[in-house]
């Protein structure tokens, strides 16, 4: 399996493309400018299979809509973020001067716990993790030493919790409990800025110093 990401939109919101050999496709958190994905789908004679979502902020939901229309695909998010995708007032764009109102059609299949998943040949662990919004998930691909995080855990940072639904304790316990407890060479693909390893972030984030359970 291999992995792309692609930063979009003016929040650069990395949406990630998981492929395997055969062209087979996952798209996770299009958030933004979907010719771009479409574009890396075309260039990398890719065949999407499904839309999964970390979480459904605004600039992690934009581009959904086009994408699953276009490619004839289903939607993926947590139970609790169902009602996320067409409310602005939820998904947090209304809360923006200046920023349009995002929207999207409900999702299609929603996660309830944490399981071992399997969609069209890729299998991964779905981590809930919570804190930066009350449905984030991470996806754990243990084969490939790779999380996909969304925005809970950055390098050097962690996910802002001023938003809806936004808990600073619940997510510093998610990062501990659920993400640094992986193999310490596991890479973090996160929803913003570079990738980053648990190891990395173990020794030199300076938002999980401190912190006991």
């Amino acid at each position: 399996m291999e992995w792309k990401q692609l930063p979009l939109g003016p929040l650069q919101t990395n949406a990630y493309l998981v492929y395997q050999k055969n062209g087979d496709c996952l798209i996770i958190d299009p958030g933004e400018e979907p010719e771009k994905i479409n574009e890396w789908v075309r260039q990398k004679n890719l065949n999407p299979k499904a839309i999964l979502l970390t979480h459904a902020h605004f600039d992690h939901i934009g581009a959904v809509d086009d994408i699953r229309v276009k490619y004839e695909i289903p939607v993926y998010v947590h139970e609790q973020e169902k009602s996320w995708l067409g409310d602005p007032a939820k998904n947090g764009s209304s809360f923006f001067a200046g920023l349009s109102e995002v929207t999207a059609k409900g999702p299609d299949f929603t996660w309830n716990r944490e399981e071992e998943i399997a969609i069209e040949g890729f299998i991964f662990s779905l981590l809930y993790t919570p804190g930066h919004s009350p449905g984030s998930v991470s996806f754990y691909f243990p084969a490939q030493s790779l999380v996909i995080s969304g925005d809970a855990l950055f390098q050097g940072s962690i996910g802002r919790t001023d938003l809806p639904g936004g808990d600073g304790k619940l997510l510093l316990k998610s990062i501990h409990q659920k993400l640094l407890t992986l193999p310490e060479d596991t890479y973090v693909l996160p929803g913003h800025g570079p990738v980053t390893t648990i190891e990395d972030e173990m020794e030199s984030n300076p938002f999980l110093n401190g912190f006991s359970i």
